[in-house]
This record gives structure tokens, sequence and C-alpha cells, in this order.
């Protein structure tokens, strides 16, 4: 009996050690795990061939067990034996063709370095792991966030074909990990903040006030997340350019718009904020890694400009993509995105509100119902930390984006555009002056051209001329040609009044 009491104290002992370790796996033991896992599955993806998405594969799960010995189709190594499940091998595939990310960088970038550990300010119980060129981020989901991710996918991938630049996450690959009687799933995704570029302020966002405050123990680290009561005690608000504004909440309205019709809640807003006049953190090989392979729409700046074709990344070794704004006196660089989207409005979640409100404003907790976690997500974003640059009083609204000149003022708009109006109402007076003698004629004659001075003088430069004709014959010196002598008699009064007009601006006779 002893003995039978003392297997069944080891049998208890182990169970309770085995329920320890399911919490909080060997974390070395997880990486390695993890690293070899991604590089097997898409190393086996290669084989496949490359063609459309079709509905069925949303819902492929790949498994195989990858012994620490090795076999036939998987690499000996020296972690414990454990095995591989793949989620949608061939939509992930497409998901980062779509963002320029080719197999040899996506391994390259995971599996080179050993992954970095990141803490989680969060209330989940998260791991996060960052790849050392500062591309990817690595995180632990529950079983849940996982399968709802999966069911997620086809309506993500009708997302980022109309839109492939948004501020949500995006989703790279989704891997289950089985070792020791441990299950860890793990979603890899697009890093929101660098960590080559110091951030002098972090918060995470959600638009309620119930207990958004940072802990005093997260207060006490380096480099701080804080909340939304935080950023009002701290800020006034960042204020950006009036395209810049427009075209951030225009990105965070389509976006809540997705989110609200998947029946997701909960979500944040990660905002990272760098100090330009702070002496910035010395890079050194780690802003350098950075240089070779660029996610496409990954960086904050990118994700906001809308439709734009251009296929080439817009950031620089300077900005690392961030978006320009002021707050008082400091200009900013501004990371952002939208984290924490696998929280849907099931059950628990309603339940969890209606209790809370019970204690509690309803409104002010985070946790509502999908409409109205956007309407005031957006209300939140746009008013207290997101705001508009008004002009300089007199500076022209609409200037070409992108132009080093500065736009002219309102006065000397209204000055030039009345200088125009005068010239061309003079030239229009000009005109009918000229127009108006000759049009006043009852007969006009179809192939003589314009006259270019008036009748009255027409007929005041025929007396002259008859005179001084006369006065020619009387003297009897010089015979000149007489210019009507080829005429008709036959025309009449109004085309011979009309031809010396026209005789006369052409060639004038000279006379005393």
């Amino acid at each position: 009996m002893s003995a039978t009491t003392a297997e069944s104290l080891e049998t208890g002992t182990k169970l309770s050690k085995l329920s320890k370790d399911h919490k909080k796996p060997t974390a070395a033991a997880l990486k390695g795990a993890i690293q070899l896992g991604i590089g097997y599955a898409v190393g086996n993806l290669s084989s496949k061939p490359d063609r459309d998405v079709l509905m069925q594969d949303f819902s492929v799960v790949e498994s195989v067990f990858l012994p620490s010995e090795g076999s036939n189709l998987t690499p000996a190594h020296h972690f414990p034996d454990f095995r591989l499940k793949t989620y949608a091998p061939l939509a992930f595939r497409y998901f980062r063709e779509l963002f320029g990310i080719k197999p040899d960088d996506y391994l390259y970038s995971i599996c080179k370095e050993p992954l970095i550990e990141l803490s989680n300010p969060g209330a989940s119980s998260s791991w996060f792991y960052l790849t050392s060129d500062d591309e990817f981020i690595i995180k632990t989901v529950q079983h849940k966030e996982a399968e709802f991710l999966q069911k997620l996918l086809p309506g993500y991938y009708m997302n980022l074909n109309q839109n492939p630049r948004t501020l949500l996450p995006k989703f790279y690959g989704l891997y289950c990990i089985q070792c020791g009687g441990v299950t860890v799933r793990v979603v890899v995704m697009n890093n929101v903040l660098p960590r080559a570029m110091k951030m002098h302020y972090k918060y995470d966002l959600k638009g309620s006030s119930y207990k958004r405050r940072a802990s005093r123990k997260e207060r006490g680290k380096s480099s701080p997340t804080f909340k939304d009561l935080d950023f009002q005690e701290m800020h006034e608000g960042l204020y950006f350019d009036p395209d810049t504004y427009n075209a951030l909440m225009k990105t965070l309205q389509r976006d809540c718009r997705v989110l609200e019709s998947f029946k997701i809640m909960d979500y944040s807003l990660l905002l990272g904020i760098h100090v330009l006049d702070r002496k910035p953190l010395s890079r050194g090989s780690r802003c350098d890694s950075r240089r070779g392979q660029k996610v496409l729409y990954s960086t904050a700046l990118e994700s906001i400009q809308g439709t734009v074709k251009d296929p080439e990344p817009v950031a620089d070794d300077e900005t690392m993509g961030g978006i320009p704004a002021k707050h008082k006196d400091e200009n900013l660089l501004i990371f952002l995105g939208i984290i924490d989207i696998l929280q849907s409005y099931r059950f628990i979640k309603k339940v969890e509100h209606s209790w809370k409100a019970l204690v509690h404003d309803g409104d002010t907790v985070s946790v509502h119902r999908p409409s109205f976690y956007a309407d005031r997500f957006l209300k939140f974003m746009g008013s207290t930390v997101f705001k508009k640059l008004h002009p300089l009083r007199g500076a022209s609204s609409k200037r070409k984006r992108g132009s080093v000149y500065p736009g002219r003022s309102a006065s000397q708009e209204f000055l030039s555009q009345h200088k125009e109006e005068k010239k061309e109402e003079k030239k229009t007076q000009s005109m009918d002056n000229l127009d108006a003698n000759f049009y006043s004629s009852s007969e006009q004659p179809d192939l003589v051209p314009k006259p270019t001075v008036s009748f009255e003088c027409a007929m005041n430069i025929e007396e002259d001329l008859d005179n001084s004709e006369k006065r020619r014959d009387s003297n009897s010196t010089v015979a000149l040609d007489d210019p009507l002598a080829s005429l008709s008699r036959s025309k009449s009064e109004t085309e011979l009044d009309v031809y010396l007009c026209h005789t006369v601006s052409i060639r004038r006779p000279s006379w005393s």
C-alpha cells in the first residue's frame, strides 16, 4: 500500500509539474521549436505549385512530427520531440507575397538569429518575440483566438485585396507547436514599433476610461506603456497637417468599419512617439539590417497613403516610416497600428460587459458591442489624440502635395484675379470699338477685308486727295497714276468708300 501511495504521489507531482510547464514552458526550447518549425513549414511549401487561393485553402491544417533524431522527411535537431501544425499554408503564402516578402527573406529574418523576448504590458498572458532585424513579431495566442483567426481568413483575404495599405495587423503565418504535452499557438505579424528608433512615449489606447491607467509596476519599467487617462494627462494632443490628418482618420474609419463587420471589439491602437529634438537611440547594425528587406505597406506612413500604386517602400533610414507630427514646440515621429483584433463579441464578452455595467458606467468600460466600440474609438482618436493643424490666416489651404514653394496669400490671389479681370475688360472694350463703326454699315462686301480706319476718316481723306489732284493738274508738274482708274464706275458708293479706307490704310500717299 505504501508503494502504491508513493507511486500515486509521484504521479501527482509530475502532473502538477506538467500543469505548471503548460503555463510557462522553457523559453529556449520554445523559441528553438518555433524557429525550426517555421523553417520546415516554409521550406516544404516551396515544393507546392503556385496557384490561386481557393476557398477550401483557408481551412487546411497540415501536421507533421519532428523527432529529435530526424526522419526521412524532417531534419535532426537538439530540441525535444515536437509536433508542428501549419494553418492555411497556401493562404498565408499569398499574404506574404502580397506584402513583398520572399521566402528566403522570411526564413532569414526568423531563423538566422535567436528571437528576442519582449515584455507584455497588457492583461493577456501572451508572449512576444521579435526577430533580430525588427521586421516580425511572433505572438502566442489562445486556442479561441487561433480558431477565430482561421475563420476570419476569407474576409481578411478580401479586405487585403481591396486595400493592402491598412493599420490592421498583417498576419504572415499561424502555427501550433506541441512539445512535451505543452501546446503553444503562435502568429507571425508585422512589427509596429521599430526597435532601432527610440520611443520616448508608448501608449495602448482604446478610447475607454475605466481602469485605463498604467499600473505602478508598468510605470516602473524603463520604457513603460501608458494608457488613455495617462495620455490625456501627459499630452494635449498630437497635431498633423490637414492632409496627413485626413488620411490618418480615413484609414482608421475604414479599418474600424471592417472590424465592426467582423463583430470585433476590444482592440487597441498601439502608439509610439519619437521626439526628434531629443537625442535618438544610437544606431548600429540593428538599423543597418533594416535596409536590406522591408515589408511593403508595413510602416505607419505607408499605411495611411491610400491607393498609391508606388511599389517601393517610402520609409528611409532616418524616419523609419514614421508620420511627422507636432506637440507644442516639439517635432515628432509617430508610429502606430491597430492590435489585438482577435477578440470577438462572444457570449462571454457580453456577460463581462453586463457585469461591469452594473458596477460602473457601461459606456466607459472597454468591452462593448462592436458598433458602439468603433464609434467611441474613432471619436477619441479624432478629437483627443489626433488633431489638425490649422493653416495660417491668409494662407492658401490648397497646395500641391510635395511642393517646395509657399502658397500665395488670399489677398495676393484676390489682387491678381482682379487685375486679370481688368485686363480682360479693357481688351473686350477695345475690340468692340474697332468693330462698331464698320458693322454699323447696312451693306458689307463679302470679299473686302475689314477696314482699319473709320468711315468719316475715309471721306476726309477722299476730299484731300481730290484737292491735291486739282492742284497738281493746274500746276502741270508731276502726273500721278490715279489709284481709282482701274475700278469700274458701276461699283456702288459704299464699296468705293470701303476700298478707299483700305487703300489709305495700306499705302497712304504723302502730300503737303
